[in-house]
């Protein structure tokens, strides 16, 4: 019996040897694939209005900080020794701050309403919804902060064109500084997603970012060891503030240790995230 064959007790209310109507599309069963699962995420990525306000409050920040320095520096501050990207990106701080909350958002946010375990069984796979989460989240974070600190530095060097912080994209270091500086927001934000799907909490997650992210490398770099110092250079905040900068400064890491530094942590984290993610019910 070939597999469009029907038997007949299948289907009394059909004449022997009539096959049934196929299905509507709208019933008709659709396979899981990657792609589907990257659709499905960034649908409830910008389907939510607090995302785009997260988003745009960052860039927002950023741009209104270099705004105010590049309007308000002065070539006789004493500010000339800092470097001219830090200096218009000062801001990167507070709009990192605002892309880690949605970074948290993005997995516990689905816990504290449910929406998880919808997520988790329309992909019983499960590993397949976080890679995408952090795939969408990643690319979205991306864009937004390399545009958001290349808007900026232009904007701010409108006002910096006659002081001692003049620069352009073509001076050495300040393209890559730039675009290192989305990057670092970038991969802190997605560690931030990392913890958040790693202790489904919300609460949890910021008060794990705020304790062992931004208060624990301080606490450590007290201890009076060298090797405390050198391993410090490398974790997430301090890494990711050498990559933001176009002269290499004195103890910091360099801007490939840095990003490497700071993929390693993001990886390990959502590697933990899902390790657990297999082993605990939704």
């Amino acid at each position: 019996m070939t597999a469009a064959t029907t038997h007949p007790d299948q289907h009394p209310d059909l004449p022997p040897g009539s096959l049934p109507a196929p299905l509507p599309a709208s019933r008709r069963s659709y396979r899981i694939t990657p792609a589907r699962i990257l659709r499905s995420e960034w649908h409830k990525l910008r389907s939510l209005r607090s995302s785009w306000i997260t988003l745009i409050s960052a860039s927002v920040l950023v741009l209104a900080v270099g705004v105010v320095m590049g309007t308000t520096y002065t070539s006789d501050g004493g500010d000339s020794d800092v470097d001219t990207v830090v200096l218009v990106l000062y801001g990167s701080i507070l709009g990192m701050l605002c892309t880690v909350v949605l970074g948290i958002l993005v997995t516990a946010g689905e816990y504290s309403t449910g929406m998880i375990r919808a997520s988790l069984a329309a992909v019983p796979r499960r590993l397949p919804v976080l890679w995408a989460k952090a795939a969408v989240f990643t690319a979205t974070v991306l864009v937004v902060m390399t545009a958001t600190a290349l808007l900026t530095f232009l904007v701010a060097q409108f006002f910096l064109h006659d002081t001692d912080q003049a620069a352009s994209l073509g001076d050495p270091g300040v393209l890559r500084a730039i675009v290192g500086n989305a990057a670092g927001i970038t991969l802190l934000s997605l560690i931030a997603l990392g913890l958040g799907a790693l202790l489904r909490s919300v609460p949890g997650a910021i008060g794990a970012y705020i304790g062992g992210v931004m208060i624990l490398p301080e606490v450590l770099s007290m201890l009076p060891y060298d090797a405390v110092e050198s391993a410090i250079k490398y974790f997430p905040t301090q890494a990711a503030g050498a990559l933001g900068s176009a002269t290499p400064l004195a103890g910091e890491a360099p801007p490939a240790g840095a990003l490497l530094a700071l993929g390693l942590w993001a990886g390990a984290i959502l590697g933990a995230a899902a390790l657990l993610l297999r082993r605990r019910d939704a």
